[in-house]
C-alpha cells in the first residue's frame, strides 16, 4: 500500500472557458467569430450546470476542485466589475463547500477580455497592473469562500503558442514555415499570422511581463487578504537526455528555458506551486513510446521527474492537472495509477506535495482542437448535454478512499 499523507486533496479541474459556455467577450471567442480556431458555443453548459456536476464529483469521492473564474464575466469593460458574475462564482464556491470539496480558484486561465486585447494585452507595459488589480478584485470578492488562490495558469504555454507558434490568439509567430493548420473533424483552421523575427523579441516581452504580473498581483492580493494563499500554475516539460553528453546540455537548457527562467523571476512571490505535467521528451530517444490521443508520450510515471525539479525551489506543490485524452477509456486508469505512483515516489523523495487534482473533471473545448479530444473522468455528450461517468473515474475513485494505491 502506497499511503499518502493524511490531510493530502484529491480531485480533478476545468477552466471557465472550456467547459462555462456562452462566454462572448473574450479573445477565444472573438477568434473563432473570424474562423481562425473552432467555436466553443454552449461547451458543457457547466455555467448553469455545475451544481449536477459537483455532485457527480462528489460520487467520485472528490475532496478538492480546480476551476477559473472568467476576466470576461467579471471585467467587461475596463474598470467595471460585473457584479451578478461575481454573485454566480460565489454561488459556486458556496456549492463545493457545501459537498466538502475544497475550492482552488485559477484567477486567470488563458482566455482575455477583449477590450484587454485591443489594448495590446500582456505586450503593454501597464499590462501587469490591469491584471494585478483585477486579480485584487477577484479576491477580495470571493475571498471568505476560498482559500487559495492561483494567478494565472501555464505562462509558458500561454506565451509559446500566441507568440512562436501562432496557433493561438494573438497569431504571432516566429516561425520558417508559411502557415499552420490544425485539422478539427474535417475542418481546416489555418493560422493567418503575422511572420518573421519581432515575435520572438515579443514573446521575450510577453513572459517577463506576465512574471511581474504574477507578482505584482501577489503583492495586490496580500494586502487585501493577507491569509490567501497564492501560487502560480506551472506547466512543466521534463526533458531528459540519453547517453551523447550534446544531448544532455540541450536537456539542461530546454529544461532551464521552459521551467528555470520563469520560476526564478516569481519563486519570491509564491506560497506554493501547482504543477501541471504532459510531456516527457528525452533527446536521443529511439524508443517507439505508447500515445495518447493528442499523439503525445504515454509516460505518466515521469510526472516524479517533473515533481522534483520544482521540489527545489522548497515550496509547497500539487499536481494541478495531469491527464491524458483517451477516447475509449482503455488507457485512463493505467494513466491515472502511474501517475499517482509517480506522486508519491517524488513525495517519497523528499518533495513537499499537498493534493493530486486530474484533468479534467469532464470533457471539455480542447482549444485550438474543438472538441474531439476526450480528457474528462465525465463523458460529455454535447447534442444532448447527457453526462456519463466513466470507468477509469471509478478507479481514481479507489484511489482517493484509500489515500493510496493497493
Amino acid at each position: 500500500m502506497k499511503n499518502f499523507p493524511d490531510g493530502f486533496y484529491w480531485g480533478a479541474a476545468t477552466a471557465s472557458y472550456q467547459v462555462e459556455g456562452g462566454i462572448e467577450h473574450c479573445d477565444w471567442a472573438q477568434a473563432a467569430r473570424e474562423g481562425r480556431v473552432p467555436p466553443c458555443g454552449d461547451a458543457c453548459e457547466h455555467y448553469s450546470r455545475y451544481e449536477a456536476d459537483f455532485d457527480l464529483a462528489q460520487e467520485l469521492g472528490h475532496t478538492a476542485h480546480r476551476f477559473s473564474v472568467e476576466w470576461a464575466r467579471i471585467e467587461p469593460v475596463q474598470g467595471q466589475f460585473d457584479t451578478e458574475a461575481i454573485a454566480h462564482y460565489r454561488k459556486v464556491l458556496q456549492a463545493l463547500k457545501s459537498r466538502n470539496i475544497k475550492p482552488f480558484v485559477t484567477i486567470w486561465h488563458f482566455t482575455l477580455p477583449v477590450w484587454f486585447t485591443d489594448k495590446g494585452g500582456f505586450e503593454q507595459a501597464d499590462s501587469p497592473e490591469t491584471f494585478a488589480r483585477y486579480a485584487a478584485h477577484v479576491v477580495s470578492e470571493l475571498g471568505d469562500l476560498c482559500e487559495h488562490f492561483s494567478t494565472m495558469n501555464e505562462p509558458n504555454v500561454f506565451g509559446s503558442n500566441g507568440w512562436l507558434r501562432g496557433s493561438w490568439p494573438p497569431f504571432k509567430r516566429f516561425a520558417v514555415t508559411d502557415m499552420v493548420s490544425i485539422t478539427n473533424s474535417g475542418r481546416m483552421y489555418e493560422s493567418k499570422a503575422s511572420k518573421g523575427i519581432r515575435p520572438l523579441f515579443l514573446y521575450l516581452k510577453v513572459m517577463k511581463n506576465l512574471a511581474v504580473a504574477h507578482n505584482a498581483a501577489y503583492e495586490a492580493i496580500k494586502k487585501v487578504s493577507p491569509a490567501t494563499e497564492v501560487s502560480v500554475v506551472k506547466h512543466v516539460i521534463v526533458f531528459a537526455a540519453n547517453w551523447n553528453p550534446l544531448n544532455k546540455i540541450k536537456a539542461v537548457i530546454a529544461n532551464y528555458a521552459w521551467t528555470a527562467i520563469f520560476i526564478n523571476r516569481v519563486k519570491n512571490h509564491v506560497d506554493s506551486i501547482g504543477l501541471n505535467y504532459y510531456f516527457y521528451t528525452q533527446f536521443g530517444d529511439t524508443r517507439q513510446w505508447k500515445k495518447t490521443d493528442m499523439d503525445w508520450n504515454f509516460a505518466p510515471e515521469h510526472i516524479y521527474d517533473a515533481l522534483m525539479r520544482l521540489a527545489q525551489y522548497k515550496k509547497p506543490l500539487f499536481v494541478s492537472e495531469g491527464g491524458l485524452a483517451d477516447h475509449d477509456d482503455s488507457d485512463r486508469a493505467e494513466y491515472i495509477q502511474k501517475q499517482v505512483a509517480g506522486t508519491w515516489r517524488a513525495i517519497k523523495d523528499g518533495a513537499d506535495v499537498r493534493g493530486h487534482l486530474y484533468w479534467s473533471l469532464m470533457d471539455n473545448y480542447e482549444w485550438a482542437l474543438g472538441f474531439e479530444k476526450q480528457f474528462g473522468l465525465i463523458k460529455i455528450n454535447y447534442d444532448t448535454q447527457e453526462r456519463t461517468i466513466r470507468p477509469s473515474a471509478y478507479v481514481y475513485k479507489e484511489i482517493i478512499e484509500n489515500n493510496g494505491i493497493v
